[in-house]
């Protein structure tokens, strides 16, 4: 039997009788006496899945427990449990020290050069042990023919991962002098994990708090999704090792998702949270014990906890404690308390943890107080690390979490081990550095100290030979980041022909041209494997349902009922090679799919496509942190902003009127956003995306605005292409032979509101072109490097963007109309002739119908048309009066408060 083996129905007759069923079992001193007698007749090895069937019983028999359920206050593993250490840990000891030594001369030297540059010293220094274990022998890299295993590292350690690719020769003591000074000649590393930035080297970006981990789960997931696709071999399968600070639980998106790994049985994912009590100002938990909480969250989530709490020196003590008094004052001992034990000499543990009872204070009499200021915690024992990896690795059927505690600063001392100020530290003086080369017997000679100097012992040292031999056993470095140049066949325009010839007259929306095109690419025989469509519970409401039955959606356990329609064509249709991610009511998840599946080229060696299609609301307002974190990443995929618009979406109301996440994408440098009015442009938009993502491998995103409004899609008139693609184009010209002249430029929807403004301009002797303006980012950024090079290149025949070369015989007023706010349009008006007049949908959306909403933001027709004529009047084309009579002609009230500021 192992440790989680469950209880048969044979065992029952000896488990206890109940009270009566009218009454309720609260977690008190009953229930807990109740436990701890039960659990006294149990093998060790047996409590846990004894425990599940306890409490199980328990609901069965009408008892709710009232608080959440933990464990005693210690070790899950006990040490007759533990396997035996299968390295040598003298020599590991020794390589920590050289790590945890360069580590901390990275970020003092650091600071020394440049005050305020920042580092910290104190989250790797807690964990060091938790990092190094791993490196020696649980981290497979890629080598092997495999993909590596894929490990968040914690975004604040970063200086001890890079003092170990030191140790490994993958770095040079130039780079890491000039740790945070990446602008140095040669240069330098990045303050966090940023593949952007480090493109060979890490993995994942781990910092904001919380992405990491939601993302590991995501990732677990997505590589099930493959196995079930059959695009990965599970014997191949990577396994996910999540590594997360007690203090970044706080964040929604740590502990939003962990359900989704349970009910997924995602036994490839480890998650190692380093328990150092601490966060950036105080105690994560002074009043209470961050471990038991975390413990109940996880264990109600239905993970395998692993509890690692104490060293071994603790051990002998639990063994003599027949009374249960150690471990009742661990239970009663809060986290405040035990950072100040960390702090305090042996004299003070002695008499404040100890000493509150006779008998607990005789258990220590033979340990001096320097011994018990050395008995350490469970984070910083390499036996106990290495059995809760062991553990964790043969764990079968569900997610591992092991709560790790550790000091955060360890090995600090009195610069900052187990202090408030420790996040802080960037500094030691002289002093704290002989105390922390002598704690861990670093050969830093008298003379060398004050310097802080990087140490690398010779490439035949005992230290290197086995670093580097426990490496070679485990398939290669981690982290080391690999790029895949394998390219995709981009679809031919062919493949599109019905969407660029139009709709022949009848209705419908670029979301449903969109739709029609993903179904496209679906059926593609070359590239129609690699698609991977995600929708966050909302496929019916782009009418993407009947995608559900054609290609299926993705579930690891199949589909185990038959759903309510299934007569229907479009039934809910589940499979266990289901190519749809279905996420549910979770941006936050669906987006962390996307990135998996963007950056599978990386990490898995196998390159997909994914489109993401949601509320665009509820993309860069809800989850911008997440999208940057993409393009870090250097993913490559399809963000599509379904439901786009102020007033396109009509009836939903303030919360769900996007018309800001155009400008929002404007600040995301690698990403390329478009707000397209038509279908065909919709169609040439993806697949330039394929061919600059995926056949030449360029390390971009693409985002698309789709609107729901539904008109007459037009074909796709001669010559645009490229147009459409850098950004603007002319649409429809106005009539040559009327006087006066002005150009309208129109995005998405809103451009009918340009074509009806053309028609109402006729009349007045105005020749209005309308243009499709399909990217202001894109036109802007090309502006900014044509001035940029100009500046630097004064003597040189100045150069043109696209948008100065197709603007520059044009004369007239320009005006553009969006369902954006007017700042989208404005960023292009330096290079507009006579500058650029822009009408948007500025301020709070509002439900009613689009011509009424779109006459409240002012970008209907008439406005956009009365716009034109101020824009005439102010150049004197055209009298003020002229305005004026189309103003009352065409029924605008010219008193109404602006939309912006109601």
């Amino acid at each position: 039997m192992n440790a989680n083996q469950r209880f048969d129905d044979s065992s029952a007759a000896t488990l206890p009788s109940f009270p009566d069923q009218s009454q309720e079992l609260h977690l008190g001193n009953s229930l807990e006496t109740l436990i701890e007698t039960c659990l006294k007749t149990v093998p060790e090895p047996l409590r846990e899945g004894f425990l599940q069937d306890l409490f199980q019983r328990l609901g069965q028999e009408g008892h709710p427990l009232t608080t959440p359920i933990a464990t005693p206050y210690i070790n899950t593993i006990s040490p007759e449990d533990e396997p035996e250490f299968p390295g040598n840990r003298e020599i590991e000891h020794r390589i920590k020290s050289l790590v945890r030594w360069n580590a901390m001369a990275m970020v003092v030297t650091a600071n020394r050069t440049e005050s305020g540059i920042g580092g910290h010293i104190s989250t790797f220094a807690s964990s060091a042990t938790l990092y190094e274990v791993g490196f020696n022998h649980f981290f497979r890299g890629g080598d092997g023919g495999r993909p590596a295993d894929q490990v968040y590292i914690q975004g604040h350690a970063s200086p001890g991962t890079y003092a170990r690719a030191f140790l490994e020769g993958r770095l040079t003591e130039d780079q890491l002098k000039n740790f945070r000074r990446e602008l140095n000649p040669g240069g330098g590393l990045s303050s966090y994990p940023h593949p952007y930035l480090m493109p060979n080297f890490w993995q994942f970006p781990t910092v904001s708090m919380g992405l990491g981990p939601i993302m590991s789960i995501y990732q677990a997931r997505f590589n099930r999704y493959l196995i079930g696709r059959g695009l990965l071999e599970r014997e191949n399968e990577p396994r996910v090792w999540c590594f997360i600070g007690d203090g970044e639980s706080d964040e929604p998106e740590t502990l939003g998702a962990l359900t989704l790994a349970s009910r997924e049985h995602l036994d490839n994912l480890v998650w190692v949270v380093n328990c150092n009590l601490q966060r950036l100002d105080g105690p994560v938990r002074g009043n209470g014990k961050i471990i038991q909480e975390l413990e109940g969250a996880f264990r109600g989530a239905g993970w395998n906890v692993i509890k690692l709490i104490w060293g071994s020196g603790w051990d002998d003590l639990l063994a003599r404690d027949t009374k249960g008094l150690l471990r009742q004052r661990m239970e009663e001992t809060v986290d405040g308390e035990f950072q100040k034990y960390t702090v305090e000499p042996g004299s003070y543990i002695r008499k404040h943890f100890f000493g509150t009872h006779p008998e607990l204070k005789a258990m220590v009499n033979h340990l001096t107080d320097d011994a018990l200021r050395h008995l350490v915690r469970g984070g910083h024992d390499v036996k106990k690390v290495y059995a809760a990896y062991h553990h964790a690795i043969h764990e079968s059927n569900r997610p591992t979490v092991i709560l790790a505690k550790t000091v955060k600063g360890y090995g600090l001392g009195e610069a900052g081990e187990g202090r408030n100020i420790s996040h802080q530290q960037k500094k030691l003086n002289e002093r704290e550095l002989r105390n922390f080369r002598a704690r861990f017997k670093l050969p830093i000679t008298d003379e060398e100290i004050a310097g802080t100097p990087f140490y690398r012992p010779p490439a035949d040292s005992p230290e290197i030979q086995y670093l580097l031999e426990r490496r070679k056993k485990l398939n290669g470095f981690i982290p080391q980041r690999e790029t895949i140049t394998v390219p995709l066949e981009t679809p031919g325009l062919d493949r599109f022909s019905t969407i660029l010839s139009g709709s022949k007259g009848a209705e419908a929306s670029t979301t449903q041209g969109f739709v029609r095109l993903l179904s496209t690419l679906l059926r593609d025989k070359a590239i129609g494997k690699q698609i991977v469509p995600i929708i966050p519970d909302e496929a019916r409401t782009f009418g993407m349902d009947g995608l559900f039955r054609e290609v299926g959606i993705y579930s690891s356990k199949g589909q185990l009922y038959e759903p309510v329609d299934r007569s229907s064509i479009s039934y809910y249709k589940e499979s266990k090679d289901g190519q749809i991610l279905e996420e549910g009511i979770t941006e936050a998840g669906a987006m962390s799919s996307f990135i998996a599946a963007a950056t599978a080229y990386s990490s898995l060696g196998t390159p997909m496509v994914p489109f993401y299609i949601y509320y665009s609301m509820f993309g860069f307002q809800r989850v911008g942190d997440l999208i940057w974190l993409a393009c870090d990443m250097r993913a490559k995929g399809f963000l599509c902003g379904a439901t786009s618009g102020r007033t396109s979406l009509n009836g939903e109301g303030l919360q769900h009127q996007d018309g800001h996440s155009l400008l929002n994408a404007s600040a995301f440098p690698s990403l390329m956003a478009y707000d397209p009015a038509f279908a065909y442009e919709v169609a040439l938009i993806v697949q330039d995306g394929i061919e600059r993502m995926y056949h030449r491998n360029e390390n971009l995103l693409y985002y698309l605005a789709l609107y729901n409004d539904a008109f007459a899609q037009p074909a796709m008139p001669e010559g645009v292409e490229e147009g459409v693609l850098k950004g603007l184009y002319r649409f429809q010209a106005g009539n040559p032979e009327l006087p006066v002249k002005a150009h309208i430029l129109g995005s998405g929807p809103i451009i009918h509101s340009a074509l009806k403004a053309q028609a109402l301009l006729e009349p007045y002797g105005v020749s209005a072109d309308v243009w499709s303006a399909t990217s202001y980012k894109r036109l802007r950024s090309e502006a900014l490097e044509a001035r940029r090079w100009n500046t630097f290149h004064p003597n040189e025949t100045p150069r043109r963007s696209y948008l100065e070369d197709v603007l520059a015989n044009e004369t007239g007023p320009f005006v553009a109309v969006s369902d954006n706010v007017s700042s989208l349009s404005d960023q292009i008006s330096t290079w507009v002739p006579g500058g650029l007049y822009s009408l948007g949908t500025d301020g709070f959306g509002r439900s009613d119908s689009r011509a009424a909403l779109r006459r409240f933001f002012e970008v209907d027709g008439e406005c956009t048309a009365i716009a034109v004529l101020y824009q005439l009047a102010q150049r004197g084309q055209i009298e003020p009066t002229v305005v004026q009579e189309a103003i009352k002609t065409w029924d605008v009230d010219p008193e109404k408060a602006a939309a912006i500021i109601v």
